[in-house]
This record gives structure tokens, sequence and C-alpha cells, in this order.
């Protein structure tokens, strides 16, 4: 029962559930997508479907990786070289790796200890909110990534679901009509989640807008959620790879970086949060606490550290060989990108994305409802997409298409799509 008092509880001889557990849609977004895809192919079972739709890699792990994990593996074989529990914040040669190639070129000066290594990006942007107030407001630009929501549905953060929205957060509309530039609210909002590059519209934010944004925490004493998580794929010079580019930024925010998508370790999982020691935040008394006090005191409670083995292939994308392989594959993507672009827009669709990003942001055609072309479209050409309105109200009308496959299934996915637009 929501809000029960201690003397309501002693009532209920039974353990109680979370019961904001129960405001959740029954399956996470693409759950729902692989029990639609599975049920096609079950009536389907000679059709090959292509897999345009959930963002996992497919290229392998490049040598220098490879090389790296066998080493480590060997490393762990020998009782002299043998480790057991990593340090929870991971280890000092990762996090000095780190600053010195994605920070120090870009004149962000970090101290390892502002340096947190994990599992991937997607645990701490959903644990994130363990260290903060369960009734702070939020601000969220729409469409977004699920896990923002979700996890914050979980604690009661978000509010009540009514009329395709919830009650405590604040959307920020992100759709053609605005170029995808996300509204400053007119009012003070206590957390705000910013990704960029986007997932999933595959647009970005440059450094004059994002400007405006710590502009607004600073003045608002508002906590920015900053997912770079796809910073790798930026093209464009003038598009900001860290918010900390920004001056002040490191009093207000902080940032999620992950490798599953910049080095394929979808499967191997690893990533890293930023949190400056001088980002703070305030008791009910107002008394200011560092927050990376404490989320070090949650990590060591509830995080035992990211894999040795895993840390050691991390920092192996970071040498010579490392990044001009890393760099390949991420062109490689990226051209898979430019094909589907081009291919889309000669099919009369409006294309956004794809040239910083690997995904791309389809309107769909006459209006269509998302899920209703994702039907349209598996059924009638045996192509996978994810339905934008699965991320939030302003995806209706939307679909998102990663660029992360093969490329000869991107090349035959886009022959089928235009035979079937054609039809």
């Amino acid at each position: 029962m929501l809000g029960l008092s201690l003397l309501q509880k002693e009532n209920y001889d039974m353990a109680l559930i979370n019961e904001h557990y129960l405001k959740l849609s029954n399956n996470y977004l693409f759950a729902d997508i692989a029990k639609k895809v599975n049920a096609y192919k079950a009536t389907h079972p000679k059709a090959k479907v292509i897999s345009l739709g959930i963002g996992d890699v497919t290229r392998p792990l490049v040598p220098a990786v490879i090389e790296a994990m066998h080493k480590a593996v060997d490393e762990m074989a020998v009782k002299a070289t043998f480790r057991g529990y990593g340090p929870e914040r991971g280890y000092e040669f990762l996090r000095e790796a780190i600053i010195k190639n994605d920070f120090l070129p870009r004149g962000i000066h970090l101290d390892p200890s502002e340096i947190f290594v994990n599992d991937g990006a997607k645990s701490d942007t959903g644990n994130i909110g363990d260290i903060v107030r369960w009734d702070n407001s939020i601000g969220m630009t729409d469409p977004i990534y699920p896990v923002y929501i979700d996890s914050n549905v979980m604690c009661g953060r978000a509010g009540v679901f009514e009329n395709g929205s919830w009650s405590n957060v604040n959307y920020m509309p992100c759709t053609a009509e605005n170029g995808f530039t996300p509204q400053i609210p007119d009012h003070r909002v206590d957390m705000i989640y910013l990704c960029y590059p986007n997932n999933p519209t595959g647009t970005v934010l440059p450094k004059e807008e994002l400007r405006k944004w710590v502009n607004y925490a600073l003045h608002n004493d508002t906590l920015i959620l900053f997912d770079a998580a796809y910073e790798a794929y930026i093209q464009d010079d003038d598009i900001p790879h860290s918010i900390y580019e920004i001056k002040g930024a490191r009093k207000v925010a902080i940032e999620f970086h992950s490798y599953s998508k910049t080095a394929g370790f979808t499967g191997v999982r690893c990533g890293y949060t930023v949190i400056p020691k001088e980002l703070s935040a305030a008791t009910l008394d107002g008394t200011r606490i560092e927050l990376n006090h404490l989320w070090d005191r949650r990590q060591s409670t509830k995080f035992n550290g990211t894999s040795y083995i895993s840390q050691r292939a991390a920092e192996a994308i970071y040498t010579p060989e490392g990044k001009q392989q890393v760099k390949e594959v991420i062109d490689y993507y990226m051209t898979n990108a430019a094909i589907m672009h081009r291919a889309l827009t000669n099919m009369g669709l409006e294309v956004f994305g794809g040239r910083n990003a690997p995904y791309l942001w389809v309107k769909t055609p006459n209006g269509m409802e998302s899920w209703k072309f994702f039907e349209q479209l598996l059924y009638g050409a045996s192509i996978v997409c994810t339905p934008g309105v699965g991320f939030g109200p302003s995806g209706e009308g939307y679909v998102r298409l990663t660029a992360f496959g093969n490329r000869e299934d991107c090349e035959e996915a886009m022959r089928r799509m235009a035979e079937w637009m054609a039809k």
C-alpha cells in the first residue's frame, strides 16, 4: 500500500511489495518488441528477419581488446598476478587512461577519484537516483531512453501515469517543429536528464545550446544528468563530446559514458560515470553534501566493481592500435547510417539523425501510429524497427532505426523497404 504508516503496516501480516513497480508497463519496451518478433517468426518460419531495432552491435571486438583480455585471463591463472575484488571506483590504470584520452585533449581536468568505472552506463543511469530524494522534480527531453523514466517510476519519483504522461515529469518535447532542440523550462526543476548525441533521435546539441542548460542549472541549483554514451560517434567539430567542455558544468552535472557502442562492449560490460568533487546537493536543512562522496558510499555497499578482465579490455582501446581499430568500427557503422539515410530519403521519408549518431529517427508516412508502422514493416518486409512512442509521447509518429547491423543486412533491408513502400 502506498504511503503506509508504521501503525497501518502492523495490520498486514505479510511482506509487502514496492507498489511503484506496478505502475510500470508490463514489459520493458524491447521485451515487447522481442515478443512481437518471436510471434512473427513462429508464423513465418522461412522469413529472414532483419533487425534494425534494438541497438546491439554486430562487429567483433577489435584485436587490441582481444589481446588485452587474453593477457588478463592469463594473469588470473597465476598466483602472483591473480586479482580478487578490485576497487569499487575502478582500477587506477583505467581511470588514468580515461582522463588522459577522453578529457585532457578537450581541456578538461579531472582527478581519478572523480571517475567511477561501472558495468555499463545503463546501470548507473538507472541507479543514480539512489542518492537524491524520491520527491525531487525531474525534467526529461521527450522522446528519451526508457531507463530514465522507468527507474524514477520504481522509486515513486515520477508520480502517477495519466493521459500518456507522468505527473511529476516535466516533458521537454524534441520534434521536427523545434529542430529537436528542447526548450529550457520556464520554472525551476530539481533534476534534468540530457542525452547527447541523443538516443533515440540521433540528433545533437551544439555548444551554445548546451551552455544554456548549464547556465540554467547554475542559476536554479539544478542537477543535470548527462548521458554521453554516443559521443564517440560525433563527426562535426563544433559538437561537444562532454558537458564539462562548458564552463561551470562541474558544479551542476554528472556525466555517463559507455564502451558498449564505442568499442562493442555490449556483452563485455564496462563504462564509467564522472562525478566532480565540486558537485553537491542539499539536505532539508540546507547543508551541502558532495555527491561524489555519496555515490562512492553507495557503490561500496551495492557494487563490487567491474571485472579486471573487462577493465584491461577497456584500457586497450586507448592504445594507438586500439584507437585506430575502434575508429574503423565506428566508421563502419556510420557508413551504414549514411547508406540508410540516403535510401530512406529517396523513399520520400523524412529522416533525422544518422550524422553524429548511429540512430536514424524516421517520420512514419501519412501520420501513421508508431506501433502500426512497426507491425506493417515487420509483416510486409520482415524488418524490425523500434516504435518511437516507446520513448515517450513526442515519439508518436516516428520509428527508430539503428546502423549497428551488418552492411549486407542494412543494404538488403533498404531494398526490401523500398519495394514495400512502392506497393
